[in-house]
């Protein structure tokens, strides 16, 4: 049996996916990697079958990200278990020190760490979150998801505790599995970055893009399971009451990031898409939003990004940074 499982779903990008199954391979000793092809329609297939080292499982009907990975889980052997994105790039040994970690903190069932994020000219930004909470997360993770998915590494034994990922939620599943993860176990996270993270745009295929339904999609998993979790409805009202309003403003200040980089890009579409989704969801948090944003940090990120799609995923990433920092009032 092998110590550890990485997991790598794929969907027709075989110019990716071979140097992800090599920093996959690079990450640890006595690791398995097992490539699902979501029912690629180009060269993958042959691509895997012609990779040595690799176990390769191929879908005959595409089942999304969250159903690639659940098969994945099946498919696995390893003690502790790893995702990782076909354009994402593992570090080399990153994987063996967060088993490390693990193995030192029996109680802890998830180890994350930081991911260096990068847009497809391979441009780098600062290591992402800035800082890594630990421990008992589960009321700050329930408001906004700071964990990058390819850097978690979970025991399987949590795994089978919890259950697998949630198909019908496609693009916020890894923040719900977190999310049932943390209720129950404490986390360990590292200091350190353990992955490249290919960013998303609004132009891509990658699910992270659909900034908007994704928002919509969170709030009502946020009202509908998160909060009838047994942690959530043991708690005070005082508590449920201020993980909905630090969520809510979450949600508003994602909604006006969206608003403003779309009009910078001209895209005046995109841009009334999300500020009527604002105005719906949370009519009386704009106003909160911009008066916080006015912090000259703020001020600054938004003034100095640049039309560009790049540019703008840059300064995204680093507002995100800004804003998870800050203080809340």
């Amino acid at each position: 049996m092998p110590k550890a499982s990485i997991i790598i779903t794929t969907y027709n990008r075989p110019h990716l996916l071979p140097r992800a199954i090599a920093s996959a391979c690079a990450s640890g000793q006595d690791v398995e990697v097992i490539v699902v092809d979501d029912a690629s329609s180009d060269e993958t297939a042959s691509i895997c079958q012609s990779t040595r080292g690799i176990t390769y499982v191929r879908l005959d009907r595409n089942q999304g990200v969250a159903g690639a990975r659940n098969v994945g889980l099946v498919a696995s052997r390893g003690e502790y278990i790893s995702f990782l994105d076909d354009d994402d790039v593992r570090l080399p040994n990153s994987l063996d020190e967060q088993i490390e970690a693990l193995r030192k903190t029996p109680e802890a069932m998830l180890c994350y760490a930081k991911a260096i994020p990068a847009v497809a000219s391979g441009k780098q930004s600062e290591p992402y979150p800035a800082h890594c909470p630990q421990g008992d997360i589960f009321w700050k993770l329930l408001v906004r998801n700071f964990i990058p998915c390819g850097t978690v590494v979970v025991r399987r034994t949590c795994v089978s505790r919890v259950g697998l990922l949630d198909d019908s939620i496609p693009g916020i599943d890894d923040w719900d599995i977190w999310i049932r993860i943390v209720e129950l176990f404490p986390v360990i996270a590292m200091e350190m970055p353990v992955i490249i993270w290919r960013q998303s745009t609004p132009a891509s295929a990658q699910g992270s893009s659909r900034t908007v339904e994704l928002i919509a999609l969170g709030r009502r998993r946020f009202r509908d399971h998160w909060m009838k979790l047994p942690r959530a409805v043991n708690a005070t009202r005082a508590e449920r009451h201020e993980a909905w309003r630090a969520f809510s403003r979450n949600i508003a200040e994602h909604l006006t990031w969206e608003t403003l980089s779309a009009l910078r890009q001209a895209q005046a579409g995109r841009g009334l898409t999300s500020a009527q989704t604002l105005l719906r969801l949370h009519p009386g948090a704009l106003l909160s939003v911009l008066r916080r944003w006015t912090r000259a940090s703020t001020i600054i990120t938004l003034m100095t990004a640049g039309t560009g799609r790049n540019d703008l995923a840059n300064a995204k990433t680093r507002f995100k940074q800004i804003r998870s920092d800050a203080p809340r009032q």
